[in-house]
């Protein structure tokens, strides 16, 4: 093959990566005060839709990940504010964005945990309160397994995503009582490695997602005594940066999700009041400032990304 002929076939491989990224994305669930089960789907130009009236159990505390390439699975959490009636149902998410109903609970029920999309269409559920570092795979056909001891340091309130194409990474959290900025890397097998030593400012309650197509963003969340608004970039290798001075409204108990195949989303929180605002990433991993909410202001939700078209 030509070097003219290797560029293009260079170029034309890396515009269908990108057009084969996941288009869209989902908040769901979460609190108004009131455990809700109502959605908000995110157009592929990153245009939050107003409330889906809700399908399943309605709780808090609760993660999501996209899986199978384009659909997504809400797992786990709490029905009550003190987590005491935890649960361990999840709910499947189709490429057009529709959640089925209770799918009977597999492995640990707990909340405050995080999940994240690796290897070729699956993903993963890890960490907790009950303050754990268990995880819970999920096939590209969106089957939970049974529990698999845990890797790393327990903790809660962290955050995941998928980076490198294939691979995620835990970060942040409440180890009980110490906040950490420490940080988990997970294989294309789903293999959680030990403990990274923690960059950035130690918080929880933050979120996070893919951009740029190999990359992932942690943002906001609460410091040791107020909510922030910096985010830290992670690279194509897992490499997490210091923190960036960011934008928008500073809050906590947030949801992020990537969209269009190479940007992402963070939306609504706790942030002087529950909020909607929504913050838009750029494929550079560049926040936009606060988009006025749309849907029920919320807090403890998830997101994830569904939908290739």
């Amino acid at each position: 093959m030509g070097a003219i002929s290797q560029i293009l076939f260079g170029f034309v491989a890396a515009v269908a990566a990108v057009a084969s990224g996941t288009q869209k994305a989902i908040f769901g669930y979460g609190t108004t005060g009131t455990a809700t089960a109502i959605t908000n789907l995110v157009s592929n130009t990153g245009v939050v839709a107003t409330d889906t009236t809700g399908v399943g159990t309605a709780r808090y505390y609760i993660a999501a990940a996209g899986y199978g390439g384009d659909k997504a699975i809400f797992g786990y959490g709490a029905t009550t504010v003190n987590g005491s009636a935890r649960v361990s149902i999840t709910n499947l998410v189709s490429n057009t964005g529709v959640v089925a109903t209770d799918t009977t609970g597999v492995g640990t029920a707990r909340y405050s945990l995080a999940a994240a999309s690796y290897g070729t269409g699956q993903a993963i559920f890890g960490y907790g309160n009950p303050t754990t570092s268990r995880t819970n795979k999920v096939s590209d056909t969106g089957v939970v397994a049974t529990d698999t001891t845990g890797v790393g340091t327990a903790r809660y309130y962290l955050a995941a995503a998928g980076y490198g194409g294939d691979k995620a990474i835990f970060g942040y959290g409440n180890a009980n009582p110490t906040k950490v900025s420490m940080t988990n890397l997970v294989s294309n097998t789903g293999v959680v490695a030990i403990d990274t030593t923690g960059v950035g400012t130690v918080r929880s309650g933050l979120a996070a997602a893919g951009y740029g197509g190999d990359k992932a963003i942690f943002g906001y969340g609460q410091g040791n005594s107020t909510n922030v608004s910096i985010t830290n970039l992670v690279s194509n290798t897992g490499v997490v940066a210091t923190d960036t001075t960011s934008v928008g409204t500073a809050r906590s108990y947030l949801a992020a999700a990537g969209y269009n195949g190479d940007k992402a989303i963070f939306g609504y929180g706790s942030g002087g009041g529950y909020v909607s605002t929504t913050n838009l990433v750029s494929n550079t991993g560049v926040v936009a400032i606060d988009t006025t909410g749309v849907g029920t202001a919320r807090i403890y939700l998830a997101a994830a990304s569904f939908s290739l078209s």
